[in-house]
Order: structure tokens, then C-alpha cells, then sequence
């Protein structure tokens, strides 16, 4: 845990989270952990479709929804009574940061677009997400993460030559973009501080996972169109030796694409022969020379149990790890040691843990412990702050404007 001799970065700002699922609950988790004051904002009834997404444990709760929305106020208001516009521009009046992503047009015809949101509250930084962003052809489209990933090019790339692609199975898309987000709103908020007006920030999932390929595209550019990366199973031809090994009990990587490392991962192998074979002293040799060396190294690595090889590897300095699960991961005292699974005192699940953020800051602590909220969990508190008087602030619970689930009792 780091010390708090400074308050965290963005203590004293309100972000108002109207978003959904996956990238724009992950951008306010982030701006939470940074010290923000996140009021997460839910439809009546079934709230956040997070809620209903793996692993399930009741009608309102997810591990899915736990981890995206830790540090969150939650309030839950129907947009369909004039109160509760009024309640969501009053909310959006007092905000610093405004996030959602859904398809464009749509928080138009609630009243909640940018150009409205922007006219009552000239300082707010509005950070849209969506599959392919505001302009274009396409931007009417809806889609998820998986479309990106496709359409990227990415998906292309991985997986063995002559099968069909592998599903990535962790939400690339979506993390990237709630990354640049986060980036793109702490700009946007420091610009403020000069100009004294907000902006709208406009992210596609499509457009980030574009922006993710850090070679792929100048190979196609700079080759003049004759070098388009394909599927290459377990290494990367154009990096050798990078890739996935078997051993007697599992998987090992290894990182020997450098010249240094490959000399002494050669000499560990093959002796002084194999170390200095001068066909494998430079990049460009050993990519020409690749199915040799993909031999060699594949021949040895299958001697030896996954515990033996890393041993062995590690004793020459050359960077290699297990292919570990997930419970391996939790386990691992490097994870531990650098407090990257938190816990938390849930008012219904009791105590749970998660998975925590990879900020470490010098000067003060972002590790988030107040869990999720429950739906509608901060509906009078938040009301209350907004200027509502109680008699008001019950006639919209009683009346359903504001919603609460029974457990939150709000």
C-alpha cells in the first residue's frame, strides 16, 4: 500500500457514469480508483446489463458488474417521467465528466446528448464510446467488442494458418478504449483548467484497436502492399525466437529475440556450434533460418518439465514464463506482492475479492474498497445533494422515479 501524503489525483471531480457493460463502467472504475466521485446511473428494474453477465450469483449481482463498478454511487432513475430528466440534468449540471456508450443519436432523444448536456454546463468533458464512432459510414452500426477485433485486423493475425481465427477470450476492445479513455478525459480536464471549457471526446472501439497495431499497419505501407501479417501459430516469424514451447506437464514462452539472449540460449543448447553458427547472429538470419531454430529449441524444451526449463532459462538471463491459469495467476506471489487482488465487505455477498487496477502511485493509495453498488443504492443521498427537499425526494421514490432494489433500502 502506497502512503497518502497527497490526496489522489482527481479527488473533488464528479463524473456522472451513464454508461453500460464493459468500456465505459471500466473508464469510470478507473477515474473512481483516481480519487473522482462516480455516480453510476442505472435504468429502473434490471439496471446495468453487467448485472446479468458471467459469473452470475442473483438477479442483481455479477462478478462482471462487481468488478467493473467498485468505488461507484449507484442511483437508478426513470427517464421517462419529467422528474427524472430534471433529476438527470440537475445531476449533469453539477458534473465534471460525463461518460456513455451507447450508439450515437441515442442520449440525443433523452435530452442527454452532448450539444444539450454542453449548453446548460459549458465545463463538462463528455466522453462518448461507441463501436465506430460519431462520423463515418458505419457510425449508425451497432457493435461490441468482438466486431472491433474483427474488423481490426487483429483477429486475422492470431491462431494457427488455415483455421479460423481463435475468439481472444478477454474483452481487448473494450479495455484499450476505457484505457484511452481515461488518458483522453485527464487531457481533456487539464485543457480545462486552461481554456475553462469542457469537450467532447469521441472513442471507437474500432478506431483503438486500429491504433493497437504496433506493426502490422508500416509493414503493409512501407512494403507497398506486398507484407500483410497472417496467422502464425505459436511465434512470430518476423521475431525468432518469440513464442510458445511445450514441455513434459505444459507451456513455456520464451523471449530470445535479441541477439544476446539467442547467443546464450544457443550455447545453453547446441555448445559453441550452435552459438556460433553466424546464419543465426542477426535478426534477419534467424527469421530466413526460423523452422531450424523452431527445431531446436522445440527439441529441447520437451526434455524437461515446465519447473525445469524456467530453472534453466532463468540461470542464462533469458526471459521465459509459464503459460499460467487463472488460479496460478491469484497465486503467484509477484501478484500478491504487488496487491493486484483486493478485498471488499459486500452488504449482501459479504466478503469477496477482485481483481485490482495496476496503478501505483508514490504519494498515495487508489486500491478501491467500497464494492459495487446495489441498484439504486444512493438514490436519497445523491437526491439530498442535488437540492431536493425530503418531501420531494420520497414522493419520487414512492412514485418510481427513483428505483432502488429491496437490499439497498433507498
Amino acid at each position: 500500500m502506497s502512503p497518502t501524503t497527497q490526496a489522489l489525483p482527481l479527488s473533488g471531480l464528479r463524473v456522472i457514469d451513464y454508461s453500460h457493460f464493459l468500456a465505459g463502467p471500466y473508464v469510470g472504475r478507473c477515474l473512481a480508483a483516481l480519487g473522482a466521485e462516480v455516480i453510476k446511473v442505472e435504468r429502473p428494474g434490471g439496471g446495468d446489463a453487467g448485472r446479468q453477465h458471467s459469473h452470475i450469483i442473483d438477479e442483481q449481482q455479477s462478478g462482471y458488474f462487481l468488478q467493473l463498478n467498485m468505488g461507484k454511487q449507484g442511483v437508478s432513475v426513470n427517464m421517462r417521467d419529467p422528474r427524472g430528466k430534471d433529476f438527470m440534468h440537475r445531476l449533469c449540471d453539477s458534473a465534471d465528466v460525463f461518460i456513455e456508450n451507447y450508439r450515437p443519436g441515442a442520449l440525443d432523444k433523452l435530452g442527454l446528448g452532448y450539444a444539450e448536456l454542453a449548453a446548460r454546463n459549458p465545463r463538462l468533458v463528455y466522453c462518448s464510446i461507441s463501436a465506430y464512432g460519431h462520423t463515418g459510414p458505419d457510425s449508425h452500426r451497432a457493435g461490441f467488442g468482438l466486431i472491433a477485433e474483427a474488423k481490426s485486423g487483429i483477429m486475422a493475425m492470431v491462431g494457427s494458418p488455415g483455421e479460423a481465427p481463435p475468439l481472444l477470450r478477454i474483452a481487448l476492445g473494450d479495455m484499450y478504449t476505457g484505457a484511452n479513455a481515461v488518458g483522453a478525459i485527464c487531457a481533456a480536464l487539464l485543457g480545462r483548467v486552461k481554456s475553462g471549457r469542457g469537450q467532447h471526446i469521441d472513442l471507437a472501439l474500432y478506431d483503438c484497436l486500429v491504433s493497437m497495431h504496433e506493426y502490422a499497419i508500416q509493414c503493409y505501407t512501407l512494403s507497398g502492399g506486398k507484407d500483410i501479417p497472417q496467422q502464425t501459430g505459436h511465434d512470430l516469424p518476423n521475431s525468432t525466437l518469440y513464442g510458445v514451447f511445450t514441455a513434459k506437464d505444459g507451456y513455456v514462452v520464451i523471449a530470445a529475440q535479441v541477439d544476446d539472449a539467442w547467443k546464450r540460449l544457443a550455447r545453453l543448447i547446441g555448445g559453441e556450434a550452435l552459438a556460433g553458427d553466424t546464419r543465426f547472429h542477426s535478426q534477419a538470419g534467424r527469421n530466413e533460418n526460423r523452422l531450424e531454430i523452431l527445431g531446436i529449441v522445440r527439441a529441447w524444451v520437451e526434455k524437461y518439465t515446465v519447473v525445469e526449463c524456467l530453472s534453466i532459462l532463468d540461470g542464462i538471463d533469458v526471459p521465459c514464463a509459464k503459460v499460467q491459469n487463472i488460479d496460478e495467476v491469484l497465486a503467484d506471489p509477484q501478484i500478491q506482492a504487488r496487491g493486484m487482488v483486493v478485498e471488499q465487505e459486500h452488504p449482501v455477498l459479504g466478503t469477496i475479492r477482485l481483481g485490482n487496477l495496476p496503478f501505483h502511485f508514490s504519494e498515495c493509495d487508489t486500491t478501491i474498497r467500497t464494492p459495487a453498488p446495489l441498484l439504486g443504492q444512493h438514490n436519497r443521498d445523491v437526491a439530498a445533494r442535488l437540492g431536493y427537499s425530503s418531501e420531494q425526494i420520497e414522493a419520487m421514490v414512492a412514485e418510481g422515479v427513483l428505483y432502488a432494489e429491496a437490499a439497498a433500502g433507498a
